[in-house]
Order: structure tokens, then sequence, then C-alpha cells
């Protein structure tokens, strides 16, 4: 037994990545509260050994040779699809402050609490980097899953003496939920990422006589309840028959459909097998309750993409062969129109491509190009909606691809082209307000998820436009309220960033109504036309009693 007692902690979370190659790491946090406590278990890991620590996709090891300090570190092992997220829940006390801090070592590493505070290091030059956040727990709250995480195709990162410090006398055994947590593959980042994170994207629908119009905007006072339908895999939010799906969804997204390559274009939605989901409908059953939902008003499309489907449409060959299976899976299902949640490396920018209203590069030029010729196959009636994450929007406020002089994450706001020049055929952009690292708003100050700033600086910047890249010469324009909804996880279970109820009414009370606005103060005012909601997912929805489904139907009435 060693006599020196390493300090603990871990994250698992934000799913998206920092633009700035080099860029000098971003401090944040609230000033922690005195500490009195260690709150983690095997924070050093000088167990030799990952538990309590459960990891995604058993990205997650214990190396030596590799420690900050004492034998042994965390190995996160990032690939193409999976962040390699590490998580540990402990029990703490309602309305308390503890700080949360990590030794990192790797590029695009992460540290932070589910629901709450993140922070992040665009990477550490091959030697550790302390990490150091502060949250505080809610009126009710017992517990916390603290997290951390690399990103998509960075690589191998290490984490060591993980810490949770806080006041009071640390339960000697943490609080774990009682049900299993969910694995974040399949998070609709949109991630929807959730994910991210990752995730989720949709692929296009459209009935004989599919209803609702994608160019016209809705009536005032309209408002749409969005959320995404596990409806190829399962997960620990249990699979949930389309006929079950409450009439309180207005659009309901189908996760998801992916390629059969990356590079292919051709895109099959596999419903979820009976080995999975042993109380799947027949597929009869399934499209006559896709029928019965449009007669209500529902609509129903196909996301492409999440955190697993990733689509570079490389060449006009793959863009041809994206319209032509999507077309299929439209008219095989009766959808009402597309989804796009396209995520990890999916888009990006050559090098050079620095003018978001006029794209050259072909994966982003491709996929305008099947969207419109879809758009037009369908008709006006088709909807098309978007979940990005914050990385490929918001993020473009500040970095817009690999920069005017190269070296900066080419993905940085890769969405907003997509965006652009498809605005005018756009029904929905509901961004992924988490699984997200903190963002510049347009106050110049960094935002992190969980909270109600987050939510209404994000949403103010789709609603107010912006310079890409700080350049006032090159603005987004604004988008119509009716266009814009706001994207949240349904519970703890479905993404990082999720807020209760009473938070996102706050939100929406200031985005609508100009009231309740914190230290944010929205620059586009008060938009009474705001859409409406977005979440990942109906099922977690489901899972955690309808609570956000109730209370946006509470709210909007």
């Amino acid at each position: 037994m060693r006599t020196s007692r390493k300090k603990r902690l871990l994250a698992a979370g934000t799913a998206w990545a920092v633009a700035a190659a080099g860029a000098v790491a971003i401090s944040f946090g609230l000033a922690g509260s005195a500490s009195a406590g260690e709150f983690l278990v095997n924070g050093g890991l000088e167990s030799g050994a990952l538990a309590p620590w459960t990891c995604s996709g058993a990205t997650g090891s214990v190396v030596t040779g590799h420690a900050h300090s004492g034998s042994y570190a965390l190995a996160g092992a990032a690939g193409s699809t999976d962040t390699a997220q590490c998580t540990q829940t402990v029990a703490v006390a309602p309305n308390t402050t503890y700080t949360l801090s990590a030794y990192v070592n790797g590029a695009y590493v992460y540290l932070g609490v589910n629901g709450g505070s993140s922070t992040w290091t665009p990477g550490t030059g091959g030697a550790y980097q302390k990490l150091s956040v502060s949250f505080t727990t809610a009126a009710t709250q017992t517990s916390a899953t603290v997290f951390t995480h690399g990103w998509y195709g960075q690589g191998t990162y290490y984490a060591d003496d993980i810490s949770l410090d806080g006041p009071g006398t640390p339960s000697s055994s943490p609080s774990v939920p009682s049900s299993p947590s969910p694995s974040a593959s399949a998070s609709a980042s949109a991630s929807a990422s959730a994910s991210a994170s990752a995730s989720a994207s949709a692929s296009a629908s459209a009935s004989a006589s599919p209803s609702g119009s994608a160019t016209s905007p809705p009536p005032a006072g309209s408002h749409a309840l969005v959320g995404y339908l596990h409806a190829s895999f399962a997960n620990g939010a249990g699979y949930l028959k389309m006929s079950d799906v409450p009439d309180s969804w207005d659009i309901i997204d189908l996760a998801f459909g992916e390629p059969d390559s990356i590079t292919s274009g051709n895109i099959h939605f596999n419903r979820c097998p009976v080995a999975q989901c042993p109380g799947v409908e027949s597929d009869a059953d399934f499209k006559a309750a896709i029928a019965a939902k449009q007669a209500k008003g529902k609509k129903v499309l196909l996301s492409i993409g999440g955190q697993n489907g990733e689509v570079q449409l490389t060449t006009t060959a793959a863009r041809d062969a994206f319209v032509s299976s999507v077309s299929s899976i439209i008219d095989k299902w009766g959808l009402d129109g597309l989804d796009i949640d396209f995520e990890g490396h999916s888009l990006s920018l050559n090098t050079g491509d620095n003018d978001f209203k006029n794209p050259t590069t072909p994966v982003i030029t491709n996929l305008i190009s099947a969207v419109k010729t879809l758009k037009a196959k369908y008709g006006a009636k088709f909807q098309l909606t978007m979940a990005p994450e914050t990385f490929f929007v918001q993020l473009g406020y500040q970095y817009y691809g690999s920069g005017p002089w190269g070296g900066q994450d080419p993905r940085a706001g890769a969405f907003l082209p997509v965006i652009h020049a498809l605005r005018d055929d756009l029904t929905l952009l509901h961004v992924q307000d988490y699984n997200s690292g903190s963002i510049m708003g347009l106050d110049g100050q960094y935002h992190n998820m969980g909270g109600a700033d987050f939510h209404i600086a994000m949403t103010d910047m789709l609603l107010a436009g912006f310079p890409v890249a700080g350049n006032t010469a090159n603005m987004f324009p604004p988008l119509k309220p009716s266009q814009v909804a706001i994207g949240m996880p349904a519970n703890t279970y479905a993404g990082n960033g999720y807020v209760a109820p009473a938070v996102v009414n706050q939100a929406l009370d200031c985005l609508t109504k100009g009231t309740g606005c914190g230290s944010y103060t929205p620059r586009a005012g008060k938009q009474p036309n705001l859409r409406g909601l977005m979440t990942w997912s109906i099922n977690w929805d489901n899972y955690n009693g309808n609570e956000f489904s109730k209370n946006f139907h509470s709210y909007f009435g």
C-alpha cells in the first residue's frame, strides 16, 4: 500500500473539439469552496484497475509509464467513432460547491460534470496540464457524474490525479443510478450528440401527399416539440413502438439512417432487430403507425448520421447515391422529410475554403446539391431539419475551417455553408446545446452548458446573426425565429448539459419574453415566435416520466 494518497477525479463528457490548434487553453469556472474531503474513488488509478470508473466502448484502461504521479494513469483510446469518455458517479450534498480537477496529457481533452460545467484543452504539448472546474449542486441533488474524454480521431489521452474536492464528509460508497446508464454511442449529438455525441441525423421522407411547408413559416404562436426516436437500435432507455409515441411530439426523427461506407453515399435504414428490441413491431405496423401520426398532423423524418453514421459525399457519384437511397427510404416508409445530423468528421473544409457563402469543398457542395435535389423532387412540403453540434455552428464566430493561415481544426463552423445555402428550404435548425465545450457568445464571454445562459447565448447567435471568424465583412445572416428550436438532452443519461425544467423555462422566458435573462442580454431582442424545443430523445423522455415533453406543453400550452 502506498503512503501518498493521490487525488481523485475523472470526467466524461463534452462532445466537441477546439478549433484553434495551438490556442491557449481557456480557464474558467467558479471559485471553489474550501476543500474538506475527497469525493472520488481511485482518482489516481493506483489500484491498478479502472473500477469504479466506467469508460465507453471499452476504450479506457489503466497503464504504467504515463503517470503524472505514482505508477498508474488512465488511458482513453479516442477513435473515429468514440471519444473514450470515462465517468464516475459519486454522492454529493445539495446546494454545495465542488471543485473537479485532473492532470491530463493529450489533444482535445475534456473534464466536467454531467448537467453542469466543463473545461478542455486543445493540446498539452506532450506534458501533463491541470484542468479544473467548479460547480454547485442543485437544491435536491444527491449525486453527480463526473467525466473526462478525448475527441474523435485524436488518439489516446491520459488522465491522472483526478480529484473532486468539497466540504463535508465523503460517502464511503458513491451513489449510482438504479438502472444502467446508456451508452453514449447512440446519442444524437443531436450526439441529437448527442453525439453527439455524440448525435442525430435524419433521412428524407415524404409521403405521397406530405403535409406542412418548409418555405412558409408556421403561423404566429405555433410551437413545435421535436424528438428523436431510437428506431434502429436499443440502449438503456428501452425500445418504444411508433404507435406508443405520445401525440405531444410534433416532429419525430427516426434515428438513424447510416451509410454503407463513409464515402459511398448509399444510406440504409435498418429497424431495430428483435434480438436487441424484443418488443419491436412488424414493418407493416411500423408503417401504419407512421401514417396514423401523419393523419394527426405530425411529421416523421429519417435522421441521417448521428455519432456513428459518418457520411462524406466526396464525389458526385456519392452525391447521386445519397439522393437515390434516401428517396427509396422516404418512399418505402412514407416519410415527410430529412434531418441532417452529420457529426464527427462528416463535414470539414478544405484549406483555403474560407467563404461560407461560396463553399468549394466537395463534401459541402455535394451535400447542398443532394438536399436541393430531394427538395425539388418532393416539393415545397418537404420537411428539412438539421441538428449540428455547437462546434460546427456557433464556434464559427471565432474560428472557421483551417483559418487564413491553416492549422485550425477544419471542421470548425463547417455546417455554416450548408445552413446558409439551404436557409430558404430549412424547416428547423435545432443545434445540440449539449455535449459541448465552452463557446464564446456575442457578449464576448465564454458560456458553458448546463445553465440558462448557454441556451440563451447560443440561440441568440442564430437569431441575431454573427461575423464568421470575427470578420464583420462576412456576416452569417440571422435565421427566422420560426426556423429555430433549442436542442436539449431529456435527462442526465441522454447527454451532458441536461437542465431542469425551471432552467428550460428561464431560457424560454428570456428568448421569447425578454424577462429573466440573467447576465446575458439577447442581441436579437425578444422573439415570441421562436419555434420550440428539440430533445435527445423521445425514448429517454419516456424513461424519465415524460418530464421534458410535459414541461414543453405546460409552458406553451
